[in-house]
């Protein structure tokens, strides 16, 4: 079993804790993590500060350099992309070709906010005056970066690279159940890009006690989370108690995935699963409200049940196997609360518990469940698993109150062949990714973050590097005559 430690101001140091690391497979500890408490955080806190107030790396005319450093890491991230994905597999559960095309996509992410670091720049203004006035963008300070558990390292690729592209020093914080993968890309990168200040990038482990000390830390300017809508209240609190610090929160998701009677049947079925049954269902923008309009809705269930036949379910190193266990005890407990609860508001399709080959581990069956009213728990309540409430629906008016009738808004998807209905649609919907005839596909180019109680601010794109930026205004008056107001 490994031993890790956290990554601090360029050396790899211990905790006031430690905690040990499952493998959700087997439910066996792999590794062993420092547990941070407050006097640790406050450590890396002073690290990253001192970082990014005495070091040039915040500097406009550093910015090549922050761009090679991205670089670096990405073609790192590629060099070692198998044992990464094998590490993140291990910890995670995911199975191994998901996690082969997370790396794929970190490195991907990595670059692309690479070549953003020289594209950060002011605007020249005209101002009805004789003076010049122009904005500077400069970067937010020192940011906490917050991650959840499904994509381990990818989340942290997705505020990792706009955040040095910006110019900030960071404190990254994996969540408590996977940070493995945060820990040996750390590694890689003291070892491999000694260019990179002490300070600038920082890795520490820890429960939520890591979390609030950080969110409440008077020295940390920004606190980027992914993670549920009930930590993300408990940040608003701790920053509205402390400094009042920026924040970005993307939050949860109960995202309907919309089939019209004219969608192609075979391409619509595969959607569906897709959409709630990809990575063990532990998504926050999962299709997990499936609409299917009624004429033809039995024959769209049917074909839904039995395609979920062909998912293979198994331990996720195995390439075959296209679902692996959830990613922890709590986690698998919370899924199987919800299938009990499910079991009583609707009806039940397939899958509903604990496959009967699997003696160790939280694997969890994928479960159908059909005439779900969408007032029920299983349709209001983000799961996290692989759980799908087939909901009917009379006609598009029906769909889109149905759609819309959420406390979350962060994805939605469209099935139909009929461009008009599909735009219409689209602009109905109080979502803040909206798919047509698609579900999940995600591009760092494009932005990614939702409406309502999923959140606010955008990551990747150009609006990923917005959160981590300053505008200021500079006027510089060319008149030398006095102002003569008194």
């Amino acid at each position: 079993m490994k031993t890790y430690k956290m990554y601090v101001n360029n050396e790899f140091v211990g905790a006031t804790g430690s905690r040990e690391i499952v493998n959700p497979a087997t439910g066996e500890a792999i590794a062993v993590v420092p547990e941070a408490g407050k006097a640790d955080v406050d450590k890396a806190v002073a690290a990253a500060r001192a970082a990014f107030d005495a070091t040039n790396w915040k500097d406009s005319s550093n910015a090549m350099a922050r761009g090679r450093a991205l670089f670096k890491m990405a073609n790192l991230v590629r060099e070692n992309a198998a044992m990464l994905a094998e590490l993140e597999t291990l910890n995670a559960g995911k199975p191994i070709v998901e996690s082969e095309f997370d790396m794929n996509d970190v490195a991907t992410c990595l670059e692309y906010f690479g070549g953003m670091a020289t594209k950060v720049h002011g605007e020249t203004l005209n101002v009805p005056d004789n003076a010049l006035n122009f904005t500077l963008r400069e970067p937010v300070g020192v940011a906490a970066l917050i991650i959840p558990w499904n994509y381990p390292l990818l989340m942290a690729a997705w505020k990792l690279g706009p955040a040095l592209a910006a110019g900030c020093a960071v404190i990254l914080k994996p969540a408590e159940q996977t940070p493995l993968t945060a820990l040996e890309f750390a590694k890689l990168v003291q070892k491999n890009i000694p260019e990179l200040p002490p300070g600038i990038f920082n890795v520490v482990t820890g429960e939520a006690g890591a979390g609030k000390a950080l969110v409440e830390h008077m020295h940390v300017d920004k606190v980027a989370f992914t993670g549920g809508a009930d930590t993300g209240r408990h940040i608003l609190r701790g920053v509205a108690n402390s400094n009042l610090k920026k924040v970005s929160l993307e939050l949860g998701g109960k995202s309907p995935n919309i089939f019209f009677a004219d969608a192609d049947l075979n391409a619509a079925t595969d959607g569906a699963l897709f959409g709630v049954f990809i990575n063990q269902g532990e998504v926050c923008s999962a299709g997990s409200r499936v609409l299917v309009q009624k004429d033809i809705y039995k024959k769209f269930l049917d074909l839904m049940k039995e395609k979920t036949k062909r998912i293979k379910l198994g331990p996720p190193l195995e390439r075959e196997n296209k679902m692996g266990p959830l990613v922890s005890k709590e986690q698998y407990e919370r899924v199987n609360s919800y299938l009990e609860i499910g079991k009583k508001e609707a009806k039940l399709a397939s899958g509903g518990g604990r496959p009967d080959t699997f003696a160790k581990g939280y694997y969890v069956q994928p479960t159908i469940f059909y005439d779900v009213n969408n007032s029920h728990r299983i349709a209001r309540e983000e799961i996290f698993g692989p759980v799908a409430a087939v909901i009917p629906f009379e006609d598009e008016k029906d769909a889109l109150k149905i759609a819309n009738d959420s406390p979350y808004g962060l994805a939605a998807a469209v099935w139909t062949r009929d461009i008009f209905r599909a735009l219409r649609a689209v602009k109905s919907l109080r979502a803040g990714i909206v798919w047509v005839n698609h579900m999940q596909p995600t591009y760092v180019e494009a932005p990614w973050g939702g409406y309502k109680q999923s959140g606010f601010g955008r990551e990747l794109g150009p609006w990923g590097i917005e959160e981590y930026l300053e505008t200021k205004q500079v006027h510089i008056n060319l008149n030398e005559a006095p102002i003569g107001w008194y």
